[in-house]
């Protein structure tokens, strides 16, 4: 049985909702499948950021089956930037079934929706409720926020009796015939009111039997248990310039078909080795000092040795790391590049890794195909002088020589984005 409260929340949230609610792309009608994309972009991301990615996406992939026949090349380009890149490929997976399953119509049934790829509870619930207008719950972040205020919970959200307890509590309060409605504005209220830092207590439509409010822990509730903070990486990543028939392009390579960034493309780089090339020093990210540090490394003839790496200057770092990243990309792919500079860092935030890129200028030498020892010595060699013309030896198949002219179709994560961004425009 339903209490006061619980028939106030429902009557005058909906009410709320229908008076205020925003005027966003997806909610021009409650086809399942533009329902389904903006769920999926929407994870993690906020609105605003998303609003122009869905009306590009929706204008070239109109239906599950136009998604699901696209070369996926072409979708990770038009996520480009939103990141969480998994899903994207979950979300054309999922189209392809449906195109296979269902001749390219989400179905209004539960239990199939709940089945295909990439779709959890969370987004069952929406694409039930929004699109079919079915009494399903969904729960996210902003309801479990909402609810937990509301009626005072203090159990921790983050564990799973809690989430599994709260969609209950959440579909025990969906108005007869308003499913969608009610969840869009639950969603709406703990975007736009009932926000983590500074809930809008005096402009909430249920104010009046908010049971977190009358307690005084508005400001203390949910309870939610910290996640362990992602782990710091060092990166070093080099901007190979060619010269011949590649001169004024980029050396770039495609990451694996699975694991992190799986298939995006990216500068080469790698994990710096701890200790003698790790510690990247004060943070000073863009181009800031880039001419300065041009210098350092041509000045600093010798690598540092390890024991000293953790007195060494910003000199000698960039020198030790300059001269780990041509020892690493020799290793790993058999590619010789001389590091003639050190351009500058930024960082990017995973959820369980921060990379600090160092990026570093570089000229091509070529590819190796020889013996470890020839390596090392074609390595000291380089060292100390003018790097060989490109084009001898083959490259790898996942490496190719790009001008900016290629960025329109091949997909970068945003930090490498960001790094080939400022490179070409720093040639106009």
């Amino acid at each position: 049985m339903k209490t006061e409260a619980s028939r106030y929340f429902s009557i005058e949230l909906l009410n709320w909702y229908l008076a205020n609610k925003r005027d966003l792309p997806w909610r021009k009608n409650r086809d399942p499948y533009r329902v389904w994309v903006s769920e999926i972009m929407l994870q993690q991301t906020r609105v605003d950021t998303v609003i122009p990615y869905y009306e590009r996406f929706m204008e070239k992939f109109p239906t599950a089956a136009a998604l699901a026949e696209a070369p996926e090349p072409e979708v990770l380009k038009l996520w480009e930037g939103l990141g969480y890149y998994s899903r994207a490929r979950n979300l054309q997976a999922g189209a392809r079934e449906v195109l296979a399953l269902y001749s390219g119509i989400v179905p209004d049934d539960k239990d199939k929706v709940a089945a295909l790829r990439g779709v959890g509870p969370y987004t069952t619930g929406a694409i039930m409720s929004i699109a079919f207008n079915r009494p399903e719950p969904a729960v996210d972040g902003n309801v479990m926020r909402v609810l937990s205020r509301y009626f005072c919970l203090e159990d921790d959200i983050a564990k799973p009796a809690t989430r599994v307890g709260i969609e209950k509590l959440a579909a025990s309060l969906i108005p007869e015939g308003s499913a969608g409605d009610f969840n869009q504005g639950l969603m709406e209220l703990g975007a736009l009111v009932c926000t983590p830092k500074s809930p809008g207590c005096l402009t909430c439509p249920v104010m009046m039997h908010c049971e977190g409010r009358m307690a005084g822990k508005e400001h203390v509730l949910p309870i939610k248990t910290k996640a362990k903070p992602p782990r710091p990486e060092t990166r070093l990543a080099a901007l190979i310039t060619g010269s011949g028939e590649h001169a004024g392009k980029l050396l770039v390579r495609q990451r694996p078909e699975s694991g992190l960034l799986a298939q995006m493309w990216e500068l080469p780089h790698v994990l710096a080795e701890p200790g003698a090339a790790g510690g990247a020093g004060p943070k000073r990210r863009g181009r800031s000092k880039a001419a300065a540090a041009e210098r350092e490394i041509a000045a600093t003839a010798e690598s540092v040795p390890a024991d000293q790496a953790a007195g060494a200057s910003q000199m000698e770092r960039h020198a030790m790391q300059a001269d780990y990243l041509s020892r690493a990309l020799s290793a790993e792919d058999g590619l010789l590049v001389r590091p003639t500079g050190w351009r500058g860092e930024t960082e990017h935030v995973f959820s369980h890794i921060v990379w600090d890129v160092q990026v570093f200028r570089a000229e091509f030498g070529f590819w190796q195909q020889q013996s470890e020892q020839q390596q090392q010595t074609a390595l000291a060699t380089a060292a100390a002088e003018p790097a060989a013309p490109c084009g001898e030896g083959a490259a790898p198949a996942n490496y190719r020589w790009i001008g900016p002219e290629h960025m329109k179709e091949l997909a970068f994560p945003n930090v490498f984005l960001r790094i080939l961004r400022d490179y070409w425009h720093g040639l106009d």
